[in-house]
């Protein structure tokens, strides 16, 4: 069995603060070393000035330098005042010179076989130079590299002591107390990750329940149950993944509504038809009618409807799948305009219903587009507004350009279409009043076909209250298509 993602985000977050702890203690340990021995070397050029004055006084009673030089275990007895907490601890008389540098040889050989020299002891590190800088006891190093104390005699400067910076600890006690500060690092840091340890795992469990959670909704989503919904209340990439999957459901509730609608509507359009269909024909076989012309023009104009519907779904549904062809060419629209209302003209008079019609002259407004679609879409508009146009109202139509778009409007008289429905009137099967038949609003069709095809050219379609007291339809088309 594999790691689960439980473990797999606690072990990563207790990796990821294992790492960091561990860097800070190494780096907390490389400065404590180096601080330490600045402490120490801090300490000891303190330290050197209690025994300066001795320099000073054995260089007054010898008169020179000579005598280190000729006896240099006579540093140890200059030395031996030394703070008994020094680095070597030294503070014997001279006797003890050869025992201290026997120790510091020793030691120096033992810590030369470890890979290192320590240079630590107190005796081997002075550095005494004469007034011109020139070593008289102590280890050759450069001046520039030290820390020089001046050594006075009669107001004159007669030689500088120092100490070269010692490279490693060698005091028992402050071996001891670097060793008791490195484990209490250590401590720290142990401490640390087991508090890193005890907050992780936490925190894995909570993230863990939080995309467990959302498996099981998208397990839900999946088997149907469109209305699961999760709570993503965290503004973290969790919390919106939670609102997507919100969105997402909200989406698949709305289209499968929408698909049932459709289908519910699709079925009331079909029956409709068909049951005058079947009504009349089982009359004339019962012999209840007589199959007169009138009885078979009304069989005919119920077919006819049914074929309509028929084709406006097919078409609707090629248009969908982007299946539609267009065949753009550059197109008059205002004469074209003109073409899809003269059909209309007669219909229009019958009703009653004056058409104002303001299109600009011939070749002022061309665009590249297909002109049969655009005569498709001008035809559902106008028999749009002759079908739910009062007797005696009026229908104004404008034309015209604006920048690099070409700006179509209808508008008619009441009746009107109520704010709240303005939004779904492109909807397919949508119509604003249920209980119209086919024979006076249709199968709601119409304007869904007109979105598709304005949509098509890269246009725009909407809807609007007539200053009339009726619709208004607004088309904006690119003039390159």
């Amino acid at each position: 069995m594999g790691i689960r993602l439980r473990q797999k985000i606690f072990l990563v977050m207790l990796a990821a603060m294992a790492a960091v702890v561990l860097c800070m203690y190494l780096v907390m340990r490389w400065s404590f070393d180096r601080g330490f021995l600045k402490y120490v070397h801090t300490l000891d050029q303190a330290r050197l000035e209690t025994v300066a004055g001795r320099f000073e006084e054995a260089y007054a009673a010898e008169g020179s330098w000579q005598f280190l030089k000729d006896n240099p275990r006579r540093l140890a007895d200059l030395l031996r005042f030394w703070p008994p907490d020094s680095t070597d601890g030294l503070s014997g008389p001279a006797e003890d010179y050869d025992h201290a540098q026997r120790s510091s040889g020793r030691r120096h050989k033992h810590e030369k076989r470890r890979g290192h020299d320590s240079g630590g002891g107190l005796i081997r590190r002075v550095v005494l130079l004469d007034e011109q800088k020139n070593p008289v006891v102590g280890p050759s190093v450069s001046p520039s590299k030290l820390l020089l104390r001046p050594l006075l005699h009669k107001g004159k400067t007669v030689g500088y002591l120092s100490m070269i910076p010692p490279k490693i600890v060698s005091d028992v006690r402050q071996l001891r107390f670097a060793q008791e500060q490195k484990q209490t690092f250590a401590l720290i840091a142990l401490a640390v990750v087991i508090l890193a340890a005890l907050i992780s795992f936490p925190m894995a469990g909570r993230m863990v329940r939080r995309i467990r959670s959302l498996a099981s909704a998208t397990h839900l989503l999946a088997s149907g149950k469109f209305d699961t919904r999760v709570t993503g209340d965290s503004s973290d990439e969790l919390g919106q993944l939670s609102r997507d999957f919100n969105t997402l459901a909200m989406t698949l509730e709305k289209n499968e509504t929408a698909r049932r609608q459709w289908v519910a509507d699709i079925s009331h359009e079909l029956r409709t038809p068909l049951s005058v269909l079947r009504g009349e024909i089982e009359a004339i076989q019962d012999g209840v009618r007589e199959p007169t012309p009138e009885i078979v023009g009304a069989l005919h104009h119920e077919v006819m409807k049914l074929g309509r519907l028929v084709d406006d779904l097919y078409e609707l549904s090629l248009s969908d799948l982007g299946a539609l062809t267009y065949r753009r060419t550059e197109t008059d629209l205002g004469q074209l305009l003109r073409q899809a209302i003269e059909p209309f003209r007669y219909e229009f008079e019958g009703r009653g219903i004056r058409l104002e019609v303001n299109t600009p002259p011939d070749g002022e407004l061309l665009l590249f587009a297909d002109p049969d679609r655009l005569r498709q879409l001008f035809s559902n508009l106008l028999e749009n507004s002759l079908k739910y146009t009062e007797r005696g109202g009026r229908l104004s139509i404008l034309a015209e350009r604006k920048s690099k778009k070409t700006i179509v409007c209808f508008e008619d008289s009441g009746p009107g279409v109520p704010e709240s429905e303005m939004g779904k009137l492109f909807d397919r099967l949508y119509r604003v009043e249920g209980s119209r038949s086919r024979a006076t609003g249709g199968a709601g069709l119409g304007l869904a076909i007109c979105r598709n095809i304005v949509e098509a050219h890269n246009g725009g379609i909407s809807a609007f209250s007539s200053p009339m007291g009726g619709l208004g339809v607004k088309m904006e088309i690119p003039l390159n298509g």
